[in-house]
């Protein structure tokens, strides 16, 4: 079995105000950000999340970096998993997003015997799992496809 955690992708921040920690990353060189595009969550055909409302309250923005892209994540004030990091853990790494095909990584979740926290996936074979692993590795494992099947 192929583990769905051999290609980093991206680690995201869960953080109170993403707009200050925006200017803090760029005052130190990091950046330049931007934001997902409008709609990029929504719509799905395949959304499971705890709290959809919250999940499509996000506020979400990325830097390319040379090596790997840095993701800021601020929840708003409702109940998501994001939310309870947050208040449980402060701010800080919450995921580590790892490429690899949508179908592959829900069978090798599976396999691992690891529950899923959340998922969704667009009608061109696109999406996101994320496995509910903070209590044992002390952060949320994902996997993500991004190019279409």
């Amino acid at each position: 079995m192929a583990t769905p955690f051999r290609r980093l992708h991206h680690i995201s921040l869960t953080v109170r105000d993403i707009d200050r920690a925006v200017r803090y990353f760029e005052s130190i060189g990091i950046g330049p950000w931007r934001e997902f595009p409008p709609g990029a969550f929504t719509g799905l055909p395949l959304l499971e999340v705890p709290n959809p409302e919250a999940f499509e309250g996000m506020k979400y923005r990325y830097a390319d970096l040379e090596n790997i892209q840095l993701q800021l994540c601020e929840p708003p004030e409702l109940d998501s998993p994001q939310r309870r990091f947050l208040e449980e853990r402060g701010e800080g790494v919450n995921v580590l997003g790892f490429d690899f095909p949508w179908d592959a990584a829900a069978a090798a979740g599976a396999e691992l015997g690891l529950e899923v926290l959340q998922r969704g996936r667009r009608a061109d074979g696109t999406g996101f799992i994320y496995f509910d692993t903070l209590d044992d590795a002390g952060v949320v494992l994902m996997a993500r496809q991004s190019m279409p099947s």
